[in-house]
């Protein structure tokens, strides 16, 4: 499947999308609670949903010294997430503008990404035990091999390095799609199909992990390998991050592989557009050295792969079709769009309004020129 993005708007409609007379207005003495629910997304119940049932599970089965933690952190993204929704979706800052759009973009993203290093606390207080040998066990029925254990005797300094330089690298590939995306999107469709997409990616992953508790084959199979993993600076990094901001517990399913996955998928669903049309075979390699690393550095098990492999494939492709459904939808609703793209020639038009002083008429023309 291929997507060729043809969507165009005078610059007077850029930032909605649709004539002035198809939005809906709030109405004097009109419902205040009809204009919020009229203007949610489907990423908006994904992620209130996805906090409703993080902090369902931490009342209901959290236990520990971890659990007041819990329980104040998911209640802290909760009340974030709502007011952000109020704020923008309810139009109490004015929908479309540059401070709103802005401020939708961290109250959608910020919520389940902070909630990941929250999982430090939340995973031992609601999943105090460990599935391990169960996933094992799954893994020598299902496939006749744990690839941890088969790779032993490849592990060496260097191929230890290689493969800890990718497994690093997801995070420079987590933010080189998410922040230009976030910032700097140009299609609202593409902006629209990877947020709820990555969105479904992550909430499904972390709610799992408190399903599917798990330490990994570094600790479960501690003592049936031959060969230290050894090796240089990124090995030390990964090591380091690990560490200091891993959930220590989160397994199944490996997002080191769904999320990258899903990258890949994404891309080559808009390959016809740049950059994808050059960066998609990069990403897709990428991706496979990734999810090999997880294997090679015995963070994950095989059955965990296949999980994070299924997990990115399917939300690419599913949040593709929801969003198609939903872009239909509001238009004939005379609903604004989800997003409005980012306009950031204001910075420019200060610029030139600081620098009018200089009496360089000329310069200070062809800076104001865009408008």
């Amino acid at each position: 499947m291929h997507v060729r993005e043809v969507e165009q708007q005078p610059s007077s409609s850029r930032h909605f999308g649709a004539p002035i007379r198809r939005l809906v207005p709030l109405q004097k003495g009109g419902s205040f609670i009809g204009y919020l629910l009229n203007d949610l997304a489907v990423q908006d119940g994904v992620v209130g949903g996805y906090l409703l049932m993080l902090l369902s599970a931490v009342l209901m089965c959290a236990k520990g010294p971890g659990r007041p933690m819990a329980i104040a952190t998911v209640l802290l993204d909760l009340v974030g997430f709502s007011v952000g929704l109020l704020l923008t979706r309810g139009g109490l800052v004015r929908r479309g503008s540059f401070v709103s759009s802005v401020l939708y973009r961290l109250t959608v993203f910020l919520p389940v990404f902070l909630s990941y290093f929250q999982l430090r606390w939340i995973l031992p207080a609601v999943s105090p035990h460990s599935l391990d040998a169960a996933l094992l066990a799954l893994d020598v029925r299902v496939f006749g091999v744990e690839p941890s254990l088969a790779w032993d005797r490849f592990v060496t300094p260097a191929t230890t390095e290689w493969f800890a330089f990718f497994y690093f690298g997801y995070f420079f590939l987590l933010s080189a799609h998410l922040l230009p995306m976030m910032f700097a999107a140009k299609s609202r469709l593409r902006l629209a199909h990877f947020t709820l997409g990555i969105i479904l990616v992550f909430c499904t992953g972390q709610l799992l992990y408190m399903v599917v508790p798990g330490w990994g084959p570094y600790r479960h199979l501690a003592g049936q390998f031959a060969h230290p993993l050894e090796g240089g600076l990124f090995w030390r990094l990964v090591r380091a991050t690990v560490d200091a901001g891993g959930s220590q517990k989160d397994i199944f399913p490996s997002l080191h592989t769904a999320a990258p996955t899903y990258f890949a998928t994404y891309s080559f669903i808009h390959r016809r557009a740049l950059p994808y049309r050059l960066t998609w075979p990069l990403i897709a390699f990428a991706a496979t050295q990734i999810v090999l690393a997880t294997m090679f550095l015995r963070w994950h098990y095989l059955i965990d792969i296949c999980a994070g492999l299924a997990l990115g494939i399917s939300a690419a492709h599913a949040s593709f079709q929801i969003v198609t459904w939903e872009r239909s939808r509001r238009r004939k609703a005379g609903v604004r769009p989800t997003f409005a793209l980012l306009d950031w020639s204001w910075i420019w038009r200060f610029r030139g309004e600081s620098g009018s002083n200089s009496g360089d008429r000329m310069g200070h023309a062809k800076r104001r020129r865009p408008e």
